[in-house]
């Protein structure tokens, strides 16, 4: 979920060459941004051990990712198919030109982010659950975010960049834009669909974290660049944790064209991804869904297989054990994990000055957790460092270019879909 892209001269560690989506100022810039006014709300009602304060600003309806443009100006993406522009002390403008959306259960309209070079062009990127002749697959397309005084915002020139294939039924679709710190390329988690099998499948970019260049194509310095996947794969529709879908060859998926999953693949063996993010130094960090319980939070290093649904310290939903991952089995362990399940959501590194204590940390939000979690760093490690317990579901968590702090409560609007400011107590 979109956030300011941080810019790094290079990429270390164990990411090699890889992206954040959530920057901190535009790309190209140094300038120090202008703070935003504060804004005028309802306070939030929350424990009194919570170290800082909550307004309410503004209500959506089912949002599921929240993105600051360099002047400011929020876009919340609502699933059921409509970007909204938000800025502060106006009301909430509905984008138009979204192209159509499969929206029912997990699927819609998912995550937006302006492109690293917006301040120039206008661009935002976005994903989307596409409707298919058979299903669904995911998308994700950019577009010219037209906007001014005196006219209804509105997207020009939308072009589909990326489709995962296999199209069909299944939520869980990842759908999380990260920009390389360099800005030249872009990374896409891309989940399994609720299919289990297609996460080890190196022939379907389900259950994986994609690289691709700025225009949708396999990036060059990927593990299998250049290579052209199989034209025909099957797709097993039935809901995750049957039988069926452990053992059925499902029906035949085949490319429009060549079928561009392998030379797409940074990382293999992802559940739902609903977290990527670039720290100061290079690292990519990502969290993802277990099933019940084992959620995760990751350390992406290109080429490695992440286990799913092989090995997780979660449990199937028909109460089936899986092997819980262990040193040496040929799958990255996770960095933490959960149990029982926090449904992670929204993940950003923060550099903000609000909360000097949380600067270097990872914040993540947890919709069936109900909190706002603290994750503190110190390299490659991570360990939990606070668990903020809200009483309501967050979605997405963002840093503003001023550096302030928002959340995004899940929910429809009148039940939820809260946009927060977050302050220190004082």
């Amino acid at each position: 979920m979109p956030r300011p892209l941080l810019l790094i001269p290079a990429l270390f560690a164990a990411a090699c060459s890889s992206p954040g989506s959530n920057a901190q100022a535009p790309a190209g810039t140094n300038a120090t941004p202008t703070p935003l006014p504060l804004p005028s709300g309802t306070p939030v009602s929350l424990p009194a051990s919570t170290p800082f304060t909550a307004t309410r600003v503004a209500d959506f309806d089912s949002p599921f990712a929240l993105a600051f443009l360099p002047d400011g100006v929020a876009l919340v993406t609502e699933k059921a198919g409509q970007i909204q522009l938000w800025e502060v002390g106006q009301k909430a403008q509905a984008v138009t030109g979204v192209p159509k959306i499969a929206a029912g259960g997990q699927g819609g309209l998912l995550d937006v982010a302006p492109a690293p070079d917006f301040a120039s062009n206008n661009t935002i990127y976005f994903t989307y659950a596409e409707p298919r002749a058979n299903g669904s697959a995911l998308a994700l397309a950019r577009a010219k975010l037209t906007r001014g005084k005196a006219m209804a915002p509105r997207l020009d020139n939308v072009e589909v960049l990326f489709r995962s294939g296999a199209d069909g039924n299944g939520g869980q679709f990842g759908a999380v834009i990260a920009f390389a710190p360099d800005g030249k390329s872009l990374f896409l988690s891309s989940g399994e669909r609720q299919r289990f099998t297609p996460a080890q499948d190196p022939n379907q970019a389900i259950g994986k974290i994609l690289h691709l260049t700025l225009d949708g194509k396999p990036a060059a310095d990927n593990p299998d660049a250049g290579k052209v996947g199989a034209t025909t794969v099957q797709v097993i529709d039935p809901p995750e944790d049957s039988e069926a879908a452990k053992t059925a060859k499902g029906r035949p998926f085949a490319f429009d064209g060549p079928n561009p999953a392998p030379a797409s693949i940074w990382s293999s063996g992802h559940r739902n991804p609903y977290g990527l993010v670039f720290d100061a130094a290079g690292n990519l960090w990502e969290h993802e869904m277990g099933p019940q319980g084992g959620d995760e939070l990751n350390l992406i290093v290109k080429g490695h297989n992440y286990g799913w649904p092989n090995v997780s310290f979660g449990e199937n939903y028909n109460d089936k054990p899986i092997h819980k991952p262990k040193s040496g089995d040929g799958y990255e362990l996770p960095k933490l994990y959960w149990v029982p399940s926090i449904s992670p959501s929204g993940l950003i590194y923060y550099t903000g000055s609000e909360f000097p204590q949380w600067k270097g940390s990872l914040l993540m939000g947890a919709m069936s957790g109900q909190a706002l979690i603290r994750i503190a760093l110190d390299g490659t490690n991570a360990r939990k460092a606070d668990q903020w317990d809200l009483g309501m579901r967050i979605r997405d968590v963002a840093q503003a270019p001023d550096g302030s702090l928002w959340l995004l409560q899940d929910g429809a609007k009148g039940d939820g879909g809260w946009l927060m400011r977050v302050s220190p107590k004082k």
